[in-house]
C-alpha cells in the first residue's frame, strides 16, 4: 500500500468528496494542481478511456500513484448525453448553472425524465501500470423541471433520487456519499486496495 495518492482533477467538488471519502484510509491526498500537473486531454468518447488517460497522465509527471475518475451524467431521452461532455456540455469556460440550463431547454418537451449519473476510478500505481485498479458505481434517478437545493455541483440541484425524494442538492455530503455513483465507485475502489494491501 502507498501512503500518497495523486488525484488528477482539478475539480473542488469532486476533490472534497474523494479526501473525505478515502480519509479512512490514513493515505495523503495531493490535488494535481498542487504539483503543477497540467490537465490531460480527454479525447475519448467513453469514461473509461478518459480516466485511463488521466491517471496514466499524472502518474507518469509525478511518479506518483494516482487515481483519476470520469463522470458525467447520462440522460435517456438524449441517448446517454451529455455523457462524457457533462462539464462542458454549454461549451466554454464550464459553467455548471449554463449546462444545467441547457439541460432544462434540451428537455422541456420531454416526459421521460430518466437520467443516471455513472462515474469510473481508474488508480494507477505508477505511469506504466500495466494492471490499473478499475471501479464503477450508478445512481439513478430522474431530471426534474426546475432546480432544487443549493449543496452539490455540477447537475445535483435537477437530480432527484426517487428513494430519497431528495435532488443531490439537498442531500448531506455524508448522505451523498452513500448513494451516489461517485461515492459507490469508490467505495468499490476502497474494497480491492484493502484486498490487494
Amino acid at each position: 500500500m502507498f501512503n500518497k495518492l495523486l488525484i488528477a482533477s482539478n475539480n473542488p467538488g469532486k476533490l472534497r468528496e474523494i479526501g473525505q471519502i478515502l480519509a479512512p484510509l490514513g493515505i495523503e491526498i495531493i490535488a494535481q494542481s498542487v504539483l503543477a500537473v497540467p490537465e490531460a486531454e480527454e479525447p475519448y468518447a467513453s469514461f473509461i478511456e478518459n480516466a485511463l488517460a488521466k491517471a496514466r497522465h499524472a502518474a507518469r509527471l509525478t511518479g506518483l500513484p494516482a487515481l483519476a475518475d470520469d463522470s458525467g451524467i447520462c440522460v435517456d431521452a438524449l441517448g446517454g448525453a451529455p455523457g462524457v461532455a457533462s462539464a462542458h456540455f454549454a461549451g466554454a469556460p464550464r459553467s455548471d448553472a449554463r449546462n444545467n440550463r441547457k439541460l432544462l431547454e434540451m428537455l422541456e418537451a420531454e416526459n421521460n425524465r430518466r437520467a443516471h449519473y455513472y462515474c469510473v476510478m481508474v488508480l494507477m500505481r505508477h505511469g506504466d501500470d500495466p494492471q490499473p485498479l478499475v471501479a464503477e458505481g450508478e445512481w439513478r434517478g430522474e431530471i426534474l423541471r426546475e432546480p432544487r437545493g443549493s449543496g452539490g455541483f455540477g447537475y445535483d440541484p435537477l437530480f432527484l433520487d426517487p428513494a430519497l425524494g431528495k435532488t443531490g442538492a439537498e442531500l448531506s455530503p455524508e448522505q451523498k456519499n452513500r448513494v451516489s455513483h461517485r461515492g459507490k465507485a469508490l467505495a468499490a475502489l476502497v474494497d480491492v486496495l484493502k484486498q490487494s494491501a
